[in-house]
């Protein structure tokens, strides 16, 4: 099963300082038959003013993750973890039994990011922070495997059986990425344009696959996030 996802219909936001792309239901935009895909319970493509940014806030039992697009991410928690990160750079956070953090753009130029938040496996896992600071060529023409599930290889480990992916594809490029049976993956497209599956996906758009082989055929340049997991 292929659904692409036009981003025009999916809840935005504009805050003056954010402006925000909601992908399931979150803050003032609910629509009861999109609360989730899987255990992907919240995707955010957040565009973040300079010098502004999210204060001082409390999670608790999620794995939280932020992908940046462009720019510089700051962030700050409880547990004494600074850091920043930049564009193809990756953070997560295991809320756990719960945690403060923050997370601005300390920088002049515009954020871009993903923010997603991903069920865990059980509550009350023990709070913990991680980034990838990584070359950009690793998802050159190929997929490069960012997050993976405790048991996994990838660099940040997270407490679910889920895997992000992210990918870069020049012009005319094709890749595919194999669905294995009772296994599902949300897939975005970052920048660009694409023939995914057959259907035109311009930027911003997504798709829902399950269970179906992905098959890209990048039209510009395109640059991809794929949430895989469990069905």
């Amino acid at each position: 099963m292929f659904e692409k996802i036009n981003s025009k219909q999916l809840g935005h936001a504009d805050h003056g300082w954010l402006k925000t792309i909601h992908h399931f239901s979150f803050a003032n935009y609910y629509d009861p038959s999109n609360m989730n895909f899987g255990v992907l319970r919240v995707l955010n493509d957040d565009l973040i003013k300079a010098h502004r940014g999210f204060g001082t806030h409390p999670h608790s039992d999620m794995e939280i993750i932020s992908y940046v697009i462009n720019g510089n991410l700051t962030h700050a928690d409880s547990m004494g973890n600074k850091h920043e990160i930049g564009r193809g750079d990756i953070q997560y956070m295991s809320a756990g039994t719960g945690v403060y953090h923050s997370e601005h753009n300390m920088g002049r130029d515009l954020l871009r990011l993903i923010q997603l938040w991903i069920i865990p496996d059980k509550a009350g896992h023990t709070p913990n922070y991680g980034d990838l600071i990584s070359d950009w060529e690793k998802r050159e023409g190929k997929w490069y495997h960012m997050v993976s599930p405790v048991e996994g290889s990838a660099p940040i480990k997270i407490h679910q059986d889920a895997n992000i992916y992210s990918l870069a594809l020049n012009e005319n490029e094709e890749i595919s990425f194999e669905m294995k049976k009772d296994r599902q993956a949300y897939l975005v497209l970052l920048e660009g344009n694409a023939i995914v599956n057959g259907e035109l996906l311009e930027a911003s758009d997504a798709a829902k696959i399950i269970e179906e082989d992905i098959k890209i055929k990048s039209k510009d340049f395109s640059h991809y996030l794929v949430v895989e997991m469990k069905k």
